[in-house]
């Protein structure tokens, strides 16, 4: 009897190990790619939804509007001066408009609940040499989160060439997150 219940408690103790063993190889093996996790969302080709084509000041003054991005990847930044995790990530969005401006992507700010002073400030230090919307009223962002959850920053949407959401990053994005996002949109291989 004594070493029956040994064998179960043994053979319910190896499943249970190879049960979590599984979970802990998926997770590890789908972090920071597709859908994997609530801060990193792909839209898979056929499903994506439509950028909204808005017209805004940008932190010079000058306009900019959205259709004339289309037939290039777009990278649109949401961001504020104030935002640490923004201080964060700038580097690494400097770095990969350098990076990836001659594969015909493009990068966009949206420099919200901010001066314009101040965004252009945030512009230099980092050396971030992309335009940004000046968008002291979340306008720009609201207009996206009707179609994508921009209700945070940082946030960073990728916006394939025909105008349409391959994906996002709700907070600080990662080069690793950049890459994959860029690669669904048919940007880098």
């Amino acid at each position: 009897m004594f070493k029956a219940k040994r064998r179960t408690v043994v053979t319910v103790t190896a499943v249970v190990a190879v049960l979590l063993a599984g979970a802990l190889a998926a997770t590890l093996l789908t972090q920071g790619k597709g859908n994997a996790s609530d801060d990193f969302v792909t839209n898979q080709a056929g499903q994506r939804p439509l950028a909204p084509d808005i017209t805004a000041k940008s932190l010079t003054g000058a306009a900019i509007s959205l259709s004339s991005y289309r037939g290039k990847t777009l990278v649109l930044n949401f961001w504020g001066s104030w935002c640490a995790p923004c201080r964060a990530e700038a580097p690494t969005l400097a770095y990969l408009s350098k990076e990836h401006g001659s594969k015909g992507v493009a990068f966009l700010g949206d420099d919200v609940e901010d001066t314009p002073q101040n965004g252009l400030a945030f512009e230099r230090s980092f050396g971030i040499t992309y335009p940004s919307f000046n968008d002291p009223g979340y306008l720009v962002a609201q207009e996206f989160y009707k179609v994508a959850p921009v209700n945070d920053t940082p946030t960073t949407i990728v916006i394939d060439k025909t105008g349409h959401i391959v994906g996002e990053v709700l907070g600080e994005v990662s080069f690793g997150e950049m890459t994959t996002l860029l690669q669904d949109a048919a940007v880098i291989q």
